[in-house]
């Protein structure tokens, strides 16, 4: 089954600049290493469960890496893919085939880290029936080893991935696509203070998947206006609301716009302009 958000893939067209701009914002990035298909290489920050990637291409390895990422990365980059973990990924990709969702079989993936260590996964796509920003992933090298040389602190206090949200432009109708493919109960539509939109949420264990349709001026409505549907923000649990902003404050950063969730929660949201084209949500106590 599937059972939370593994990670999202951020994509720059200068890595060295999304490690510098992530680590202004309080993440402590480290470098990821180089994936064994394509001309791709990343940085990573770990939380308890999950992670960031950051994702961008080799120097002079363009001719390695596929047509859409360049295209995506022409447009500035942005937040490309939200990864999903399976605990059985055969099984869910037959499940979702019996659904008629149009989804690849697994393939194996990897990367070898800066100090030489091969992780491997395994990773399956929609095809083109279900153009969807998230791809599935079940990882073949334990946790404890994927989080060697990663602490999981940061200095702004980031403990875990909340939410990860996707700009649409009719939420009933995407609510119905994602439960399809996700094989889940289509969600009830609630209203998201902070981003101004009709929402629907899907729970991923302790994550949220979030369709969003802009309801006012905000946030969704200007990465929709701005990219089209895709996912835009993605929002984070702190363990501290002003420890994260002093650490902004002390790298030169301005500081972020506050706002009140639908749960009565207090958040703040980090710009595109900060963020390599990605809204950054942090919420928690003081």
């Amino acid at each position: 089954m599937l059972t939370r958000i593994d990670h999202v893939m951020i994509c720059m067209p200068d890595l060295r600049q999304g490690i510098e701009a992530y680590t202004r914002i309080g993440f402590s990035v480290h470098p990821g290493g180089d994936h064994t298909s394509g001309g791709t290489h990343n940085a990573i920050a770990f939380f308890e469960d999950d992670y960031l990637e950051l994702l961008s291409v080799r120097g002079g390895r363009q001719h390695e890496t596929g047509a859409t990422l360049m295209d995506f990365l022409a447009r500035g980059g942005g937040l490309r893919y939200i990864a999903l973990q399976s605990d059985d990924l055969a099984a869910d990709v037959a499940a979702m085939r019996r659904r008629g969702v149009d989804v690849s079989e697994p393939s194996d993936g990897g990367r070898r880290t800066p100090a030489g260590q091969e992780l491997r996964w395994r990773f399956a796509r929609l095809g083109p029936e279900h153009p969807l920003p998230i791809l599935f992933i079940q990882h073949v090298t334990p946790l404890a080893e994927r989080r060697r040389g990663h602490t999981g602190e940061h200095p702004n206090g980031v403990l875990a991935t909340e939410r990860v949200y996707i700009a649409v432009p009719d939420v009933a109708k995407a609510a119905e696509t994602y439960a399809r493919v996700l094989g889940m109960p289509v969600p009830r539509v609630q209203r998201g203070n902070v981003i101004k939109a009709d929402m629907a949420v899907f729970d991923l264990g302790e994550t949220g998947l979030t369709v969003a349709q802009p309801a006012e001026p905000g946030p969704a409505a200007e990465a929709l206006a701005r990219r089209g549907p895709g996912p835009f923000q993605v929002l984070y649990r702190t363990r501290s609301m002003d420890a994260a902003a002093k650490w902004m404050a002390d790298h030169g950063m301005p500081p972020p716009a506050r706002g009140i969730r639908n749960t009565g929660e207090q958040a703040m949201l980090v710009p595109p302009t900060d963020a390599c084209g990605v809204y950054v949500g942090l919420f928690g106590p003081a």
